[in-house]
C-alpha cells in the first residue's frame, strides 16, 4: 500500500521499479547530465573544448597562410586536412581527447563498450560534423534534448562525450 492515491508499492514498501534487484535511477551530476548508461559532458564544457581546439588550429592556419601567401587556397586545403587529422587522431586515439578536451577533462568513448572509438570512427565523426553544422548547427544542438547527450556526429560514430572523472583514461 501507499500513502499516495493511485500509487502502489511492492512487497518491500518501495515504489515499483525501486525495489532491491532493480536498477536505481541515476542522480544528475554537477558537471553535466546523466544518460541511461552514465554521466555525460554538458554543452558548455564541450563548447569550451572546441573553442580551445579552434584557437590551436587557427594558429596553425595563420602560419600556413603566412608561409603560403602566394596560394591561399593551398593553405586553406592544408589547414582543413590538418584539422581533420587532428580531431581524428586525438579523438580516435586511446585517450579520446583533443587538447581542448584534456583541458576540460572530457573525452570521447564508445557508447556501447566505454572503450576508445578508434581512428576509423574518429574520421566518421569528423565527416558527419559537416552535416551537424550544415543545418543551422542543429546537429550540434541536438545534444541539448537527446537522452544520451549525443550530437549527430556522436550518433554516426556510436560515441559519447563523458567526464574523465567518471570514465578515467586508462
Amino acid at each position: 500500500m501507499s500513502d499516495l492515491p493511485g500509487q502502489t508499492t511492492g512487497s518491500t514498501g518501495a515504489p515499483p521499479g525501486q525495489e532491491p534487484g532493480y536498477p536505481q535511477p541515476q542522480q544528475p551530476a554537477a558537471y553535466g547530465g546523466t544518460g541511461p548508461s552514465g554521466p555525460r559532458s554538458g554543452f558548455w564544457r564541450r563548447f569550451a573544448a572546441v573553442f580551445i581546439d579552434s584557437i590551436i588550429l587557427g594558429i596553425v592556419q595563420g602560419i600556413l597562410t603566412a608561409a603560403l601567401s602566394d596560394s591561399v587556397a593551398v593553405a586553406y586545403i592544408l589547414s582543413t586536412l590538418i584539422g581533420w587529422g587532428y580531431y581524428t587522431y586525438f579523438e580516435g586515439g586511446p585517450r579520446g581527447q583533443t587538447v581542448g578536451k584534456m583541458a576540460l577533462s572530457i573525452r570521447v568513448i564508445d557508447l556501447a563498450t566505454g572503450s576508445p572509438i578508434g581512428y576509423g570512427r574518429g574520421f566518421i565523426r569528423q565527416l558527419v560534423k559537416i552535416v551537424s553544422g550544415a543545418v543551422f548547427l542543429l546537429g550540434y544542438l541536438w545534444m541539448l534534448w537527446d537522452r544520451e547527450k549525443q550530437t549527430w556526429h556522436d550518433k554516426a560514430a556510436g560515441s559519447v562525450v563523458v567526464p574523465v572523472s567518471a570514465y578515467p583514461v586508462q
